[in-house]
């Protein structure tokens, strides 16, 4: 049988290239993690975790080198500091993991459904499989531990309705009352709390222990910027009397000693506004009040301009790498003059 899909399309490059830099740097992450953690049950969740990163970016790089292809620089023991004494509580790292691991399952669906070749797809599918694995062991401890942020409750109803006004969907004429959050929305708003107090404590940490000061003060914004969001889904959320979801016990130490270099925590930035920006795409789509939906796009926006920012910075100091790109034709036949 002949075999039309042996070589790398553009999913397959722009995947291949994106996973890489991904488990590079968590790998450092966790490898850090993992000199500082203290509460045994989640020093073996971190181990396991920094295996799956380990191996993930081992069998990555092995199919950069069978098919010949650039490996990226992405990231080295050069971006991690062992000896920085203790930056993040247990409790924070295991909810980082938890937020990471749900990244990961967007990613690797993501990546999965781009792409056609064969030993691809099951090299993705086994990524995926790797990292439910650990979201699910990492919910379980964190439920035992009773630091599970949970989503807020709701009242059964007593039969299906349907929509029955198109009154339904405003939010935005001040003189039609707003309807109250369903399910779907307090389920979305929840979510980017919980994920914007992540980044939040990312921020503060990295802003602390960062050597340039431009990278100091950009952190600085972000966080700003996070806690701003939050206060934006929590104030929706309170107007129907929903209390939001808050993190428990996460902290962040005074340390001021960098376990990670400028490079790595711009990139670990870089990912989680992406994230976000993904996250506000699917909450906006979802909701169905108006002034929701378009609050979600305003936030969007804002993320999109740090996001942009950011890049600036790892520019001028030649921390980014450039994605693997399509044929130049005009400068192509210029080669030839």
């Amino acid at each position: 049988m002949t075999n039309h899909t042996t070589e790398w399309s553009c999913a397959e490059t722009s995947t291949l290239w994106t996973l890489y830099l991904n488990n590079s740097m968590s790998a450092c992450v966790l490898r850090y993690f993992l000199e500082t953690v203290e509460d045994k049950q989640i020093r073996a969740i971190i181990a396991k975790v920094y295996d799956v990163a380990s191996s993930n970016e081992n069998e990555l790089k092995a199919i950069f080198w069978k098919e010949k292809y650039p490996l990226p620089l992405a990231f080295s023991e050069n971006d991690i500091n062992l000896k920085a004494p203790r930056l993040f509580s247990d409790t924070f790292q295991l909810a980082y993991v938890l937020q990471m691991a749900k990244i990961g399952m967007v990613t690797y669906g993501a990546s999965l459904s781009a792409i056609s070749r064969k030993d691809i797809r099951t090299l993705y599918t086994t990524f995926m499989q790797r990292t439910i694995e650990i979201f699910d062991t990492t919910t379980d401890l964190l439920l035992e531990r009773g630091l599970y942020i949970k989503k807020p409750s709701t009242v059964i109803p007593d039969r299906a309705y349907l929509v029955d006004d198109k009154k339904y969907f405003s939010g935005l004429n001040p003189l039609v009352n707003k309807r109250t959050l369903n399910t779907i929305e307090v389920t979305h708003l929840s979510m980017n709390i919980e994920t914007n107090q992540i980044g939040m404590l990312l921020c503060t940490a990295f802003s602390q222990t960062a050597v340039n000061k431009e990278v100091r003060e950009f952190m600085v914004k972000a966080k700003q910027m996070a806690h701003t969001h939050i206060k934006t889904f929590v104030d929706i959320l309170l107007k129907d009397d929903i209390q939001a979801p808050m993190a428990a016990d996460y902290s962040v130490t005074a340390s001021h000693i960098p376990p990670f270099s400028d490079k790595l925590m711009m990139f670990h930035n870089s990912l989680m506004v992406a994230a976000g920006i993904g996250n506000y795409a699917t909450a906006s789509s979802a909701s169905q009040r108006t002034d929701i939906a378009l609050k979600y796009e305003k936030l969007s926006s804002e993320s999109v301009l740090l996001a942009k920012s950011g890049a600036d910075i790892m520019v001028t100091n030649r921390w980014m790498e450039k994605p693997p790109s399509s044929a130049d034709r005009e400068e192509l036949s210029k080669e030839r003059e």
